[in-house]
C-alpha cells in the first residue's frame, strides 16, 4: 500500500521509420525483473495447454466416411507369375509338361482368374483357364486371401498346384504397403520339350525348303505389290489396276483387280485366283496334246518365287502382262532384308488419254424445232432444251401482230389475209387466217406456235426468223408458203420506236412510211370535233345498243369492215360503208348512231370505220 508509483517502462519504438517492440527493461514502477526459472519442458506444457485450460478439452474430430472395398479398390488387380506341371501319358518323348500361367486377384471383390498366355501352334487350350470367382481354400468354407499369396510358394485350386515365382511392381508395392515381406523371386521354368536338343547329324542340304519349316516361319506373311494390266490393244481395253499377293508360306500367287466406284465392271473379288504358277516348263513333243487338265510338278522347270517381283519389272502370269509399279511397306522390309535392296522409289503412271471420237449429228428430219430434236442426240433421256428465263419475264405478254398476204398463183389464194402473231417472250410464231363468210375456205389457226427457220439456213446452224425481217412488203416464207406483210399493228412501230437500237433502220423506217399516211389522215379527220365528245358519245351507243341491241355480232363486225379495207388506211367509202351496215342489220336510223357517223366522216364520200368499230367492242 506504500507504492505510489505505478509506471511501466517503454517497450514500443521506432528505428529507421520501422516499428519494433523490445522487452522490457524494469517491472511496473521500476521494480527490479527477475529471470524465469522455469524449465523448458513446463514452459513447453504451458504452451500446448493453455488452450485446454481455458477453453475446456477440444472435441474429437468425425470419423471418416466409410466407402466400400468395391469403391476403395475399383479396378485394383494384383499379378502373379506362375507354373504348373501337366503330366503326359500319350507321348513317349514327354512324362510331363510344363506351362506358364498368370494369377489375377481382384481385390475389390477377392475374386481370382487364372490366364494362360496364347502359344501359336501349341495344340493346346490356351488363354482363360479358370474363370473370375472366389476360389474355395479348403473344405471348411474358406477362400484365398491376398494374404495367402507370396513368392517362392505352391497353392493348390481344384487339385492343381500353382507354384508362384514373381509379380508386377504394383503387387510388391501393395503387399509392403500391407505390411507383408515378399520372398525373394525365382525364375519361370520352361518347358523341356521345347528346350530339347537334336542329336547332332550331317546337315543335309535338300533341294527345296522343308514345306512344313516354311508354313511355320512365313505363314500369314504376303508380299504386296501393286501393278497394271494393260490391254488397251483389245476391243474395249483399258488399263486395270491390281494387287498381287505372293504367299510366303507355299508360293503361291494370286490376283486381285482394284474396282472403282462407277467404273461399268463387275465387282469380281478375284481376278486369279491363288495357285502355284509355273515360270519356266519343259520342252513338248509334236505329239503332246495342247489342251491339258493341269500341269504337273515333271512338266515344270522352274516355278515364280520373290526375286521374279521386283518395281519396274514387267510379269507374263497365265497370258496377262503385269507392270509392277510399288508395293507396300512389309515387302520393302523383306527384299531389303533377304536381297538387300533398297531402291524402292514407285513408277509414276500415266494414263493413255483415250481417242475422242466426234460426234456426229445425223440431219434434221423436219419433226418439232432442231434444238428439241438435237437432245435425242446427246442423252439416252432427252430433256427439254433451256430456256431464257429472264427474257421470258421482260418480254411476257409482248406480241407484234402482222398482216400477210399469201403469194401464190392460184385466185382463189390471193384474197386470202392472214395474222401473224410474233411472241418476243420466246421467238415464236403463230398464223391465224379469219374466217371469211362464203369465201369456200375454213379460216382458223394455220400454223400453231412454233420457231420458223429461215430458208438459207442449215439444219446444223438453224437461223430463226425475227421482228427485223418483218418490214413493210418483205416476203417471207413459212415451212413453203410465201407470204408478203402487207400491214402491222401501231404496237410494233412503238416498240420500234422505243428499241431502235437493237433493230435495222430499214425495217423501222419501212413501218413509218407505212403509218406516215394514216396518221395523217387521223390528224385531219375529226379535227374540229373533241375527242372528249366523240369517247361521250361512244359510251352512248354502246349503252344503247346493250339495252336494246344485244343480238349484234360485234365479231363478224370487225371481219367484214377488216376485208373492205383492202389497204388498211382506216378509211373507206361511206356509200360502201352504209350498204355492208344494212347488210350486216346495223341500227343506223337511230339518233345516236346517225351522229356517230357524222362524227366519223372525212368529208361527203368517205368515214374513219375504226372510230365507229369502238362503239361494237368485239
Amino acid at each position: 500500500p506504500q507504492k505510489t508509483s505505478f509506471h511501466r517502462s517503454h517497450t514500443l519504438g521506432f528505428r529507421n521509420g520501422y516499428a519494433f517492440t523490445q522487452l522490457p527493461r524494469e517491472g511496473v514502477g521500476g521494480e527490479t525483473l527477475y529471470p524465469n526459472l522455469l524449465s523448458q519442458a513446463q514452459l513447453d506444457d504451458l504452451c500446448t495447454q493453455g488452450p485446454t485450460l481455458t477453453y475446456g478439452p477440444a472435441r474429437k474430430s468425425a470419423p471418416p466416411p466409410f466407402m466400400p472395398s468395391y469403391v476403395a479398390f475399383d479396378k485394383q488387380v494384383l499379378k502373379f507369375d506362375a507354373y504348373f506341371q501337366e503330366e503326359v501319358h500319350t507321348s513317349p518323348e514327354e512324362h510331363y509338361r510344363v506351362r506358364q500361367v498368370g494369377i489375377y486377384y481382384y481385390l475389390e471383390d477377392d475374386s481370382m482368374c487364372i490366364i494362360e498366355p496364347v502359344v501359336k501352334n501349341s495344340g493346346l487350350m490356351q488363354g482363360k483357364l479358370m474363370k473370375r470367382h472366389r476360389v474355395p481354400k479348403n473344405d471348411q468354407g474358406d477362400y484365398y486371401h491376398w494374404k495367402d499369396l507370396n513368392l517362392a510358394t505352391n497353392i493348390t485350386i481344384y487339385g492343381r498346384t500353382y507354384r508362384l515365382v514373381n509379380c508386377d511392381s504394383f503387387t510388391k508395392v501393395f503387399m509392403e504397403s500391407q505390411g507383408i515381406e515378399l520372398n525373394p523371386p525365382e525364375e519361370l521354368v520352361s518347358d523341356p520339350y521345347m528346350e530339347r536338343r537334336m542329336p547332332v547329324q550331317k546337315p543335309i542340304m535338300p533341294s527345296d525348303p522343308d514345306p512344313l519349316w516354311q508354313f511355320l516361319t512365313y505363314d500369314t506373311k504376303v508380299l504386296r505389290f501393286y501393278a497394271i494390266w494393260d490391254d488397251t490393244n483389245q476391243p474395249f481395253g483399258d488399263q486395270h489396276r491390281c494387287i498381287i499377293h505372293y504367299f510366303l508360306a507355299d508360293d503361291t500367287v494370286e490376283v486381285r483387280e482394284v474396282y472403282r466406284r462407277n467404273d461399268g465392271r463387275d465387282p469380281f473379288p478375284v481376278l486369279m485366283k491363288r495357285q502355284r504358277l509355273p515360270k519356266t516348263l519343259v520342252d513338248k513333243k509334236m505329239s503332246f496334246p495342247s489342251c491339258v487338265l493341269e500341269i504337273s510338278k515333271e512338266e515344270v522347270l522352274e516355278w515364280y518365287s520373290p526375286k521374279d517381283f521386283a518395281i519396274g519389272k514387267t510379269i507374263t502370269l497365265l497370258g496377262r502382262t503385269f507392270l509392277i509399279y510399288d508395293c507396300d511397306k512389309f515387302t520393302q522390309d523383306f527384299y531389303r532384308e533377304k536381297f538387300g535392296i533398297t531402291d524402292f522409289k514407285p513408277l509414276e503412271i500415266s494414263k493413255t488419254p483415250l481417242e475422242k471420237i466426234p460426234q456426229v449429228i445425223p440431219p434434221y428430219n423436219g419433226f418439232g424445232i432442231p434444238e428439241d430434236s438435237l437432245q435425242n442426240c446427246l442423252s439416252l433421256i432427252p430433256k427439254p432444251p433451256r430456256k431464257d428465263i429472264i427474257k421470258m419475264l421482260e418480254n411476257n405478254l409482248k406480241t407484234l401482230r402482222y398482216q400477210l398476204a399469201l403469194e401464190s398463183p392460184v385466185p382463189e389464194d390471193r384474197n386470202r389475209r392472214f395474222i401473224l402473231s410474233y411472241f418476243l417472250s420466246d421467238d415464236t410464231i403463230s398464223i391465224y387466217e379469219p374466217p371469211v363468210r362464203n369465201s369456200g375456205i375454213l379460216g382458223g389457226k394455220y400454223l400453231k406456235k412454233t420457231k420458223v427457220v429461215k430458208p438459207e439456213s442449215t439444219p446444223e446452224n438453224p437461223i430463226y426468223y425475227e421482228p427485223s425481217d418483218f418490214a413493210i412488203g418483205s416476203t417471207i416464207e413459212v415451212f413453203g408458203h410465201r407470204f408478203v406483210i402487207t400491214d402491222a399493228d401501231e404496237y410494233v412501230l412503238n416498240y420500234m420506236e422505243r428499241n431502235a437500237e437493237s433493230f435495222p433502220a430499214t425495217t423501222l423506217q419501212s413501218l413509218r412510211d407505212h403509218f406516215r399516211p394514216r396518221k395523217a389522215v387521223k390528224d385531219t379527220v375529226n379535227n374540229d370535233i373533241p375527242k372528249q365528245d366523240l369517247d361521250d358519245l361512244i359510251e352512248e351507243v354502246q349503252k344503247e345498243l346493250k339495252l336494246h341491241h344485244n343480238y349484234l355480232n360485234t365479231r363478224k363486225f370487225h371481219e367484214e369492215f377488216h376485208h373492205m379495207d383492202k389497204d388498211g388506211s382506216g378509211i373507206v367509202d361511206k356509200g360502201k360503208f352504209l350498204d355492208l351496215c344494212d347488210k350486216l342489220e346495223v341500227p343506223i336510223s337511230t339518233i345516236r348512231l346517225k351522229k356517230l357517223i357524222d362524227y366519223c366522216s372525212c368529208g361527203e364520200d368517205n368515214i374513219n370505220y375504226r372510230d365507229f368499230l369502238r362503239a361494237f367492242p368485239s
